[in-house]
């Protein structure tokens, strides 16, 4: 229902999920991704964030607030989110992906301030241009990609002795 732009029915259901299970981990994450959809960026930035505190084993609320920062050009804040993604699941390929595009971004930023500050430097404008060239080669503009898969949660920890 999500990926065919039908909110109103998939937060019907998803209300349904967290009725019965407030804690519902899949619930939860695709509320975020209905908020993140929908334009209610600080609505879902708080899911993900509540997602990341209650299980930081699952990688996709980081990667989607990493998303969530990036579009609102907080490299750094993106970084650490997807840096905690990958510790959580290091073979989580989205996520490196998106963390490379963080790494351009934060190195454009970085040329783009050391030919403010030299102008003569040639160095630092063909890099720039070369990060740019980089941005151009992507369809998206090289911004990270949100991910709505449904995370699995973790096994419960085995209680018995």
């Amino acid at each position: 229902m999500i990926r065919e732009g039908q909110y109103a029915s998939a937060q019907v259901k998803i209300d349904a999920a967290l009725a019965a299970n407030a804690k519902n981990p899949q619930a939860r994450f695709l509320r975020g991704v209905v908020q993140a959809d929908q334009d209610q960026a600080d609505e879902a930035v708080a899911t993900f964030q509540a997602l990341t505190e209650d299980f930081p084993e699952l990688p996709e609320p980081y990667n989607n607030l990493a998303v969530i920062w990036a579009q609102r050009g907080q490299y750094e804040k993106a970084r650490t989110a997807l840096e905690s993604a990958i510790a959580s699941h290091p073979d989580y390929a989205i996520a490196h992906e998106n963390l490379g595009d963080i790494y351009s971004r934060l190195a454009g930023a970085e040329y783009d301030r050391a030919a403010a500050l030299d102008k003569t430097s040639k160095s630092s404008q063909a890099k720039l241009v070369l990060v740019r060239q980089l941005y151009a080669m992507t369809p998206s503009g090289n911004e990270p990609k949100l991910v709505a898969p449904v995370p699995k949660p973790a096994a419960p920890p085995n209680t018995m002795k």
